[in-house]
């Protein structure tokens, strides 16, 4: 495990009260054990965690669940942890999942998965797990996508195979692109996308990411944007979402991966989305401020 934030802790949880596998978590700082609160009941696990690539020898399998824009910065544990047998799962957002890897792991094969559960980080040893949908990831329905299915047998995130991947990769997306982007700029959690006028918004950016995500090849509805903002609309209001707490933690955010993929892939395919590039817009400066005050 490379990651242990919301994404990351969960599935770490999950995986040693599981008990069917070793686990290792790759993290900054040593933690030898883990509280995940789940609807199933709270549970406090011990954990083996390594702070040193150093450290690191190769694995059958590599989780990276870092947030998409620190994918470089895994490259020292990613060249100790592969072997030539090494499958990575990239629990990620976005959409290019296998090739934001590729230049840090020459050799192994690249499973993507859509995360779907809401995850929360409570407390450096202490997250919160949240089942938001009827599968908690998504994964393409092939021999690797199904062996990292059977990886998390017996744990309570379930996980879906599926023939057509990049459809639920863009429909994530669509989710992502209102969700997270407005989330942050108006710092509350998602009870703030029950108003009026955020629903109108969310369906304006939604319908410019639907054009984008069909000329990607995504097989959507023609009510595709309302269906994404009703989808969005039963997630629990006290919810929040990672780049809302990483706004509120003076984090840099992960926004050329959601809202600048859509921007990205709208210039390719000459679509405009001016609502989704003021997003980016607004975001990228709020990103850029929080790293310069980075120590």
């Amino acid at each position: 495990m490379i990651g242990l934030g919301s994404i990351g802790g969960v599935v770490a949880g999950c995986l040693r009260h599981a008990d069917r596998h070793d686990i290792i978590a790759c993290a900054r700082r040593a933690l030898d054990r883990l509280t995940l609160e789940r609807p199933e009941g709270t549970v406090t696990v011990s954990l083996r965690t390594l702070t040193d690539p150093a450290e690191a020898a190769p694995v059958d399998w590599v989780l990276l669940c870092t947030k998409a824009h620190e994918a470089a910065s895994t490259a020292p544990w990613l060249a100790r942890l592969c072997g030539p047998a090494t499958r990575i799962a990239v629990l990620q957002n976005g959409v290019d999942h296998a090739a934001r890897v590729a230049p840090f792991a020459a050799g192994p094969s690249v499973v993507p998965a859509i995360v779907y559960y809401n995850g929360e980080r409570l407390a450096p040893d202490r997250v919160r797990l949240r089942h938001v949908a009827e599968h908690d990831l998504a994964v393409p329905d092939d021999a690797a996508g199904r062996e990292f299915a059977a990886l998390l047998g017996g744990t309570p995130l379930r996980v879906l195979p599926s023939p057509d991947f990049t459809t639920l990769m863009w429909r994530k997306l669509l989710i992502n692109a209102v969700a997270n982007p407005l989330t942050a700029l108006a710092r509350q959690r998602q009870a703030v996308l029950r108003r009026e006028d955020m629903r109108a918004l969310c369906l304006a950016v939604l319908a410019e990411a639907v054009a984008v995500a069909r000329a990607e090849g995504a097989s959507l509805a023609a009510d595709e944007a309302e269906r994404t903002l009703a989808t969005l609309l039963t997630y629990p209001p006290e919810a929040g979402t990672s780049m809302y707490f990483d706004c509120l933690a003076g984090r840099p955010l992960e926004i050329e991966a959601l809202t600048g993929a859509i921007v990205a892939a709208g210039a390719r395919h000459a679509i405009p989305t001016p609502l989704n590039r003021a997003l980016l817009t607004l975001l990228s400066a709020i990103s850029e401020a929080a790293g310069a005050s980075l120590p």
